[in-house]
């Protein structure tokens, strides 16, 4: 049946206008979705910043991260660093930093985890209950501040009356399968959610489902979020989120629950990450969440398992095959959907500055998360914990 001409036009007149809509979301998002780093200027004072930095096993990456915070010239700031039981030299790393900022660094030894809590979260809530500043700022150790970031940070709070900000750094890709899989993503996210649902509210959505649709919208990205403190504290800071694996999105859906105000921000030119440096990294990095950001239900990731591969891997085999067969309905469509795709790819690399060339990879990459997504699942059905920094998750 999968070789009948028919039944091939109907599934690729599916992608072609599933890829017809997420092109509309991708370019509504070019424009909506804000360079942190374009956010108007503090109109008065600097409001006290507490940064939150949680660090595990981090020797190679945390020293780039304080040195940029430290050199932020920020007037209003404190910076606190946990080191979470690391076994390499991430205390001597910070240690060597603070000797050079005693007056800006506050190094905080963390307490063993308790059994209830999972490891980030629970550094996070030390952080919190050290932190002083009227803002709260949770960063990544594998992150690096660009000149002038925190006042960016302080600005969109006050500009915007916020009481939690999300920023997706830009992210930095070296290796092979970085560049690979890392910007899909990004792909994901930004084709799918329109970044200005996650601030108010769609206007199509009746007035009075808006408090209980806006959860829906909720996204964040844990590599850099903050809050008001108040606000923070109001939703019950980390330890409303103590055993969930994605803990940021988690936040975001309390925020939106209870009426607070969120905006996600680009953060090219104001942040950068390097996540992963390896295939091997990738794959345990994002084993440990990746279900859970399906809310663990199992109907919901088999329908976009079976989306991703009709949308995504399906007109690339199709292109040549229907060549081949002399279907020249099934041809166009094809076409039509790979052209798409490589624009959508095109789009992102600009955007991010990433190569464009391993855009025409991208059925291989979605090959590459469909294996990720059969194993995630067979942990979950099979109760396999997950090792991530020496810790079950």
């Amino acid at each position: 049946m999968l070789t009948d001409p028919t039944t091939l036009f109907w599934l690729q007149s599916f992608s072609l206008l599933f890829l017809l809509f997420t092109s509309a979301v991708l370019l509504r998002n070019r424009i909506e979705f804000t360079h942190l780093s374009r956010t108007q200027q503090l109109s008065g004072r600097h409001p006290r910043i507490s940064v939150c930095v949680p660090a595990r096993n981090e020797e190679h990456t945390i020293e780039t991260l304080l040195q940029s915070i430290c050199k932020q010239q920020y007037p209003n700031l404190e910076l606190l660093v946990l080191d979470d039981h690391s076994t390499d030299a991430t205390s001597d790393v910070i240690d060597a930093v603070q000797r050079q900022y005693p007056r800006v660094i506050q190094k905080i030894s963390g307490q063993p985890k308790p059994n209830d809590w999972l490891g980030k979260p629970w550094a996070c809530q030390q952080l919190a209950e050290h932190a002083g500043g009227e803002l709260i700022l949770f960063l990544d150790a594998d992150t690096e501040l660009m000149p002038g970031m925190l006042r960016q940070t302080a600005a969109a709070f006050e500009h915007y009356n916020l009481d939690m900000i999300t920023v997706w750094p830009k992210q930095i890709t070296g290796s092979f399968w970085e560049r690979m899989l890392v910007p899909l993503i990004y792909y994901a996210l930004l084709s799918l959610l329109p970044a200005i649902y996650v601030f108010r509210s769609p206007r199509w959505v009746p007035g009075i489902l808006k408090s209980k649709i806006a959860p829906f919208f909720s996204a964040a990205n844990g590599q850099c979020i903050g809050f008001k403190s108040t606000s923070y504290r109001a939703i019950g800071g980390h330890q409303s989120v103590k055993n969930k694996v994605v803990e940021d999105v988690e936040l975001a859906k309390l925020a939106k629950f209870n009426g607070l105000t969120l905006r996600m921000f680009s953060g090219v030119g104001s942040i950068s990450c390097r996540m992963y440096r390896s295939e091997q990294e990738i794959f345990n990095g994002l084993r440990k969440n990746f279900f859970a950001g399906f809310n663990k239900s199992i109907p919901l990731f088999l329908f976009m398992a079976a989306i991703h591969i009709v949308v995504y891997i399906l007109p690339f085999i199709l292109l040549p095959y229907s060549w081949i067969a002399g279907y020249p309905a099934v041809l166009f469509m094809s076409v039509a959907c790979v052209t798409i795709i490589l624009l959508h790819r095109t789009i992102l690399a600009i955007w991010f500055n990433w190569n464009p060339i391993y855009g025409f990879f991208h059925p291989i990459s979605v090959l590459w998360f469909q294996r990720l997504a059969a194993v995630t699942l067979l942990d979950h059905v099979l109760g396999r914990s997950v090792v991530w920094k020496d810790r079950n998750v």
